[in-house]
């Protein structure tokens, strides 16, 4: 089983709820084009993380379209919470998710790779936030196994160079959290949403991957932002829903990113395409090259 492949899915900053009397709501619109994508897929996802903002303002009735989303999917979805979304309506909704010390934190045995989920919400609070108490807990679970790990969290704890959109480095939770990490080598992937946009880095030792929203994106502005003075830049923007897909192969994951809904098609695998294929495909395992 340690070297099965399987694929895990990503969707973050959904925010249900955005227009909750609207029964035409965008950001469900956008959540079922993405939903519709991954249900495409051949082979499935094997399971779907869901990286927190799950809602917009945090209601039940929000949970509650979410969770009924969720059950009719054929595979499990792993949830994490965001700024936007509030501890104990999630749990009255989602009462079988584990809470760990009053936080949503949970491992997840996924077969080849397990996957860790952080809480790093902070209640009325825009920013990431781990405290003592999550990092021990953090610490002690990843010392159970030395399984490759995929650690979720909604706040990603880096720099964007997009100033409105950004984490202090010396903040307290996020050195916390990178002291934690780098005492384990087998944690083979950050992930986490929270940015809006594709982000891919280094930290801690390992790779952070930020997953695009299926809600609308941010726009990329690497100039300095003054809050004391708004300039007209463009801040939110009505990009194609985004996904993330996570490849185990048995030896690395690799990570995609793709967007929801309706894209055209410039070829297809067909009689024309097919010599492309043989040759490429030759090409790789050297038939092409006299050496077998």
């Amino acid at each position: 089983m340690k070297n099965a492949s399987m694929l895990i899915a990503q969707v973050t900053d959904i925010h249900l709820g955005f227009q909750p009397d609207d029964p035409a709501e965008l950001n469900r619109k956008r959540f079922d084009d993405v939903i519709a994508s991954l249900l495409a897929i051949d082979p499935r996802p094997d399971i779907l993380l869901a990286t927190g903002d799950l809602t917009e303002h945090g209601t039940v009735a929000s949970y509650r379209v979410f969770k009924k989303i969720c059950d009719a999917l054929p595979f499990p979805v792993l949830p994490a919470l965001g700024n936007h979304d509030n501890r104990a309506n999630f749990r009255t909704v989602f009462p079988d998710v584990p809470d760990v010390d009053g936080f949503v934190q949970y491992a997840h045995d996924a077969g080849p790779v397990r996957v860790v989920v952080l809480d790093t919400l902070e209640e009325d609070h825009h920013g990431g936030s781990f405290d003592a108490t999550r990092a021990a807990w953090l610490d002690a679970t990843l010392l159970v196994s030395d399984k490759p790990t995929i650690v979720v969290v909604h706040h990603p704890p880096i720099e964007t160079g997009n100033g409105w959109m950004t984490e202090d480095l010396d903040a307290p939770w996020v050195q916390r959290l990178e002291t934690v990490i780098r005492r384990h080598r087998h944690v083979i992937r950050i992930v986490a949403g929270h940015l809006h946009r594709a982000i891919v880095t280094s930290w801690a030792g390992t790779t952070l991957a930020v997953c695009p929203s299926t809600g609308p994106q941010v726009a990329i502005d690497f100039r300095e932002i003054d809050p004391e003075s708004p300039d007209g830049r463009d801040m939110i923007v009505a990009e194609h829903p985004g996904y993330a897909l996570h490849y185990w192969t048995g030896r690395d994951l690799l990570t995609h990113f793709a967007s929801g809904g309706e894209h055209p098609v410039l070829a297809r695998y067909n009689a024309r395409m097919q010599p492309t294929v043989r040759h490429i495909l030759a090409e790789r395992i050297g038939t092409n090259w006299g050496h077998g």
